[in-house]
């Protein structure tokens, strides 16, 4: 069974930009607990490896490479974090623009009806 999608979702998909989709792809990847599991265990390797190296350490502790690699990770991320978020937050809005939209033409055609009953009530009285 497909699931039916509203004019307005095709509508925000297909504005979408490249760098859009790729916001939301990676937001979406870095907001996992499979990335943030997959980090740990990065962030823990390095810092086993060059603690019990065995040869000359490439990032002698306070392990300065690491943190400028992580600063790095987190200037890139966060804007792209935001601007996914920016763009979501005006798909919600226009998913409830459209949503009131379609509630007061409900509402209109509820009343009409309730028109409609009163007009057939009093004929039959």
């Amino acid at each position: 069974m497909q699931k039916e999608e509203s004019p307005i979702h095709s509508i925000i998909h297909k504005q979408r930009t490249y760098g859009q989709r790729a916001a939301d792809k990676l937001t979406k990847g870095v907001g996992s607990w499979i990335f943030i599991i997959t980090f740990l265990i990065f962030l823990t390797f390095w810092i086993l490896v060059n603690v019990y190296a065995w040869i000359e350490k490439w990032d002698p502790y306070p392990f300065i490479l690491l943190n400028l690699v992580l600063s790095c990770i987190a200037a890139l991320q966060a804007p792209i974090i935001l601007m996914s978020q920016n763009r979501q937050a005006h798909t919600d809005r226009l998913k409830s623009e459209y949503d009131y939209a379609v509630n007061r033409k409900a509402e209109r055609e509820i009343e009409e009806m309730k028109k409609q009953l009163d007009r057939i009530e009093k004929k039959l009285k």
